[in-house]
Formats: structure tokens, sequence, C-alpha cells
């Protein structure tokens, strides 16, 4: 991996180009913006979304996508909702290699096409090596080489062996799959119940509650994500388990920020205007919820968070529709 693109330049994106550039001789960090890019060039410091953290010689920061053009590895970290369209922008522009690995780093589910994030990219780019990357991974927290841990999906396992031994340091350890399916359907529904989770704590219900619906959450992640192709130990691991509790609990999630502002009686609008990043959980319900019809699964709590995010409904009336829920048995 002599040389390692990033696509896009956001906290997780940053977080991830300085983890590249302990390996790799040369690292570029793509962002639409030319101005951002000249800033990061000359404060080597990404002050609007990774503040604090001094950005290594090795990694350039870039709008141009010809400076992309002879990189062996492509990581995918826009929002869900720009992929496509940076996607095919990459394309027209003929600077990926054909023989580039693509690692997917996007939580979420295309609401048009029922997509994950590395089918958009298999859809676009159906020669090139491809994988994903997923785990309880805040970039705060990355960045600042903290203990923490992923794991990396392929369904070709010579391609995640590499990536294993590109990403795997002394303060990051990452396992391997083959069960792509698995790892993009957790990581993408979790953010639902991030956002659930943080009404809660608006709320002010309590640590009893904030259990409950995590448990509940994992097993309505699990049943949708193995109707989807997923493998039950999948939704136990990093991806999924793990990937829920830290973004349910940690004052890094925004997407539980986001919950805990609506929890306190703010605006959907008024929330999002005061963030200056993007919190995934409010575009992912409604491709979620859609998936959930699809499959005829259950979903409760995902159908209350959809409820609240696009119909309006009041928080604590989403409440007490699920505690009055009909009696039933804790598994089936």
């Amino acid at each position: 991996m002599n040389h390692t693109a990033i696509l896009g330049s956001g906290s997780w994106g940053t977080a991830l180009a300085f983890t590249a550039a302990q390996k790799a001789p040369r690292v570029t960090l793509w962002g639409h913006q030319a101005a951002t890019a000249e800033t990061l060039n000359r404060t080597r410091e990404n002050t609007r979304y990774l503040p604090g953290i001094t950005l290594p010689p090795n990694l350039v920061a870039s709008a141009e996508f010809g400076d992309l053009a002879d990189a062996d590895l492509v990581l995918a970290v826009v929002p869900s909702k720009a992929l496509r369209q940076v996607a095919l922008d990459l394309k027209a522009s003929g600077a990926l290699r054909p023989d580039a690995i693509l690692l997917c780093c996007i939580k979420g589910i295309e609401m048009n096409t029922g997509l994950t994030m590395s089918g958009v990219l298999r859809e676009i780019f159906p020669q090139n090596p491809l994988a994903v990357l997923s785990g309880p991974n805040h970039a705060e927290e990355i960045a600042r080489k903290l203990a923490a841990a992923a794991v990396i999906g392929s369904h070709d396992e010579s391609v995640s062996l590499r990536l294993q031994e590109f990403f795997t340091l002394p303060w990051f350890r990452n396992y391997r799959s083959t069960d792509v399916t698995g790892i993009e359907w957790g990581g993408a529904v979790k953010n639902v119940f991030a956002i659930a989770s943080g009404i809660s704590e608006g709320l002010g219900l309590g640590d009893n509650a904030r259990a409950a619906l995590v448990t509940r959450g994992l097993a309505e992640m699990t049943r949708l994500g193995m109707a989807a192709g997923g493998r039950f130990e999948t939704f136990q691991g990093l991806s999924g388990v793990g990937d829920l509790i830290v973004t349910c609990y940690s004052k890094h999630s925004r997407n539980n920020r986001v919950g805990r502002l609506l929890g306190e009686g703010r605006t959907l609008t008024e929330v999002t205007a005061s963030m200056n990043m993007v919190a995934e959980g409010i575009p992912n319900p409604e491709s979620i919820y859609a998936a959930a019809r699809r499959y005829d699964i259950r979903t409760p709590i995902i159908d209350q968070m959809y409820a609240i995010l696009y119909q309006g409904k009041p928080c604590a009336a989403a409440l007490t529709e699920l505690l009055s829920r009909d009696p039933r048995a804790e598994h089936g």
C-alpha cells in the first residue's frame, strides 16, 4: 500500500487517513472543497472535524481526483447520501486504477435502491477488489491512538488479509470476516438505536430503560440483518453489539446527541442546525424502515424512530406506545 487515498475529509476520514499514514509512505486525503484542502495542508490540522490532531508529513489533502491516480488503496468515508455521486464523479475522472482496492468505511443503506454502501461501490466499480471496515470506533479516539478493534470484511479473503495486515497497529486490532452483508447491516442499523438511546437519556428515563432499549435494539438488528443475508454471529461481534454499545453510550456519538436533544424537547430542525457534522442516524431510519417492510420483519423500535424523525411523533408518545405493546415471549 504505497499510496493510500481517503475519500472524505470529515472526522472519520481524517482519523483513518492519520491511521493509514502510520504504514503507507504516501496518503492523500480527498475532500470536495479546495479551500479546506489548502487549510489542512497549511495548518496540518483539521480544526473543524478533528481538532488537536497533528497530521503527519506524509499526509496531503487535495480536492482533485487526479491526485488519487496511482493509489493502491482507496477508502470511501463520505456521508452515505453523498457516496453515489462522489463515486460517479470519481469514475468519470478516470483516476481510479482498476486494480485499486476499495475499502468502504461508511455505515448506511441507500434509500431508493436498498443497497449497502459497498453495494453502491460494486455497482459503479465492478472490476475493483472490494472490502468493508466497521466496528466500535470513534474518530476522536482512533486519532489519539487509544486502544480499539474493528472488523474487515471481504468475499475475497486474500484482500481482507492484506487489509488486516495493513491496519494492524499497536493500538488498533483488526479481525477479518467474509460476512460483508452482516457487517454493513450492523453498522447501519445501530445508528437508529443510538438516537433512541439519546432520546431515553433526554427524557430522563435512567439506566434500566437504556439497557432494555439496547438489548431489544440488538434483537431487531439481528432479525433484520439476517433477513438481508447476514450471519447471526456477526451481530454478536464488533460490527453488531460492539458498535451498538459504543454509539448508544459514548459522549462522542453524534447520533446519541441528536436523540438527547430530541428527548429534551428540541425539534429535529433545531438539532440538525446546531451540528457541523453528519449524524447518519438521521437519514438512515427511512431506508431501514423501508427494508423492514420489504423483508416483513417486526421492528417496533425502528418503527417508532421513523415516526419521530419523519412524522413528527412526540418522543413521549412513542415511548408510551412501545411500553404498552402486547406482552410476548423474549425470544421468537
